[in-house]
């Protein structure tokens, strides 16, 4: 019945903006009386102590979990006994994605509510109900869902612009792909996150999505090199973590996403950050739609002033030669799902080929 229905799922709330942080003893006062708090060591160092004491003042019970940087079904596991015996009443994920995930592994195996705090914009786990987990050579081995979205979400716009740009540049690279993804799914009648079809609301967040990234993009970057924190960077901050998380669950993904497995199967890509696997991705995707060539060179224009990755070599790759390319294309034909959302069907060959063209249009 659900493949019939057009289907759109969100987050219960979302809270932006500089010191929002300081909402957070609030919302999950308003869930639980304590919290299994989720953080890794360099968060934990910047925030836990006001964290802390947020929590204290309020009168809520706050345990903290460290996360260890990989998110594995045996972390997960390992954290949920951790978060089963504090006697937690809600899970907060605090961080980045991988931290973000593992904090909603634990939520899914307690069954309890979710609030999730992005310290860095770099992808769109925050809204998002999935949870991607990787082996222990950083391979995807899975992908869990939860029954809905995190209860809440708060960015503080503040917190994520004090963090490396690089981190913002890359959550760009994953939002700027969600119109072409989510475009390809309503063009073949794919089914989104949910088992339905995309909304025409989805389609739309994804469209906002890509138009503010081109217009506020690079003045954000710019914006917190300086450590600033301006419009740009509150509507980019809403891009790449709203609009792009909802855009991707209720849209749908397709071949940019996709060769995320074909990559992460080589280990010099390791150091890569998930946002410039997809930015570079959906360079292959524009190429394998038969874009025209003025509109290939104008997003090829945007990347490098942005500072997105736009070869392989720019992803930790040496010289790439025939064999390397070949066996992305074949894993990401192989494993991943999103390829059969293309209009144009592809094969391994197909792939292997339009990578080609962007390594000679790119050099």
């Amino acid at each position: 019945m659900m493949e019939t229905l057009k289907v759109l799922g969100a987050p219960g709330r979302y809270i932006q903006g500089p010191g929002a942080l300081s909402c957070l003893p609030e919302v999950i006062g308003e869930l639980a009386s304590s919290a299994y708090v989720l953080t890794d060591a360099i968060v934990a160092e910047l925030l836990k102590a006001d964290l802390a004491a947020g929590f204290e003042a309020a009168g809520l019970a706050a345990h903290f979990g460290l996360f260890p940087g990989e998110c594995t079904r045996a972390e997960i596991e390992r954290q949920t006994e951790l978060a089963r015996g504090s006697g937690s009443g809600v899970v907060v994920g605090v961080g980045g994605g991988k931290t973000i995930d593992t904090a909603k592994g634990i939520s899914l195996f307690l069954g309890l509510p979710m609030v999730v705090v992005p310290t860095v914009a770099s992808n769109d786990a925050p809204t998002s109900r999935l949870i991607v987990v990787y082996d222990d050579q950083h391979r995807t081995s899975e992908v869990l869902k939860l029954p809905r979205n995190p209860d809440v979400v708060v960015a503080d716009t503040k917190v994520i612009a004090s963090a490396p740009p690089r981190f913002l540049i890359a959550g760009i690279g994953d939002a700027v792909a969600k119109k072409f993804e989510a475009g390809q799914c309503a063009l073949t009648g794919a089914r989104n996150f949910f088992g339905g079809l995309p909304t025409k609301t989805a389609l739309l967040l994804c469209e906002s999505c890509y138009t503010t990234i081109r217009e506020f993009g690079p003045a954000s970057i710019t914006a917190v090199r300086k450590g600033e924190v301006d419009e740009s960077v509150e509507n980019i901050v809403e891009a790449t973590v709203l609009l792009s998380g909802l855009g991707f669950e209720s849209g749908g993904l397709a071949l940019a996403h996709s060769l995320n497995r074909g990559l992460t199967a080589q280990p010099e890509t390791q150091a890569a950050l998930h946002g410039e696997l997809v930015a570079w991705g959906l360079l292959v995707q524009l190429l394998a739609e038969g874009r025209d060539a003025a509109f290939v060179d104008d997003m090829l224009g945007f990347y490098r002033e942005i500072g997105l990755p736009v070869r392989l070599t720019d992803l930790g790759l040496s010289e790439p030669e025939n064999a390397v390319i070949d066996a992305i294309a074949q894993i990401t034909f192989d494993q991943a799902p999103y390829v059969a959302n293309m209009e144009r069907k592809l094969g391994a060959a197909d792939i292997a080929e339009n990578i080609r063209k962007l390594e000679a249009l790119s050099a």
